[in-house]
């Protein structure tokens, strides 16, 4: 076997979607992402698509089998009081994050419509 060196790219989530307004609602407007592209086989058939923002790809996908909804992304990051702010600034309805210190860090945990969650993460020094 030969001594190739391995590599990972950085992993894109897929999360599952019921209603492709609600995802742009959630994951454009709300979370500030923008739509990289989206796919259908043919009009009338589900959505998958991707956004990205700040370097975190994630694929939202209105297929059956192509994810659990309920599943949880952890992400690491930095300046999450910034983000927590320019989240509240936006009164969406359905969701005003908080921010908690744990030992790992500062985590602030916000579900989509669907179930998900996605789980942000500042480590702090004392983590």
């Amino acid at each position: 076997m030969a001594n190739a060196a391995i590599t990972f790219g950085q992993p894109s989530p897929i999360l599952r979607i019921f209603d492709d307004e609600k995802a742009r609602e959630f994951y454009c407007h709300f979370l500030g992402f923008r739509l990289v592209w989206e796919h259908r086989f043919e009009p009338g058939l589900p959505l998958y698509a991707e956004v990205e923002r700040a370097g975190l790809r994630l694929h939202l996908s209105g297929h059956h089998g192509d994810a659990c909804p309920g599943s949880t992304v952890f992400v690491r990051m930095t300046g999450i009081r910034a983000f927590q702010a320019e989240l509240l600034a936006r009164n969406y309805g359905f969701a005003r994050p908080g921010i908690e210190a744990l030992p790992w860090g500062l985590v602030m945990e916000i579900a989509d419509p669907f179930g998900n969650r996605l789980r942000f993460c500042e480590e702090t020094p004392e983590a």
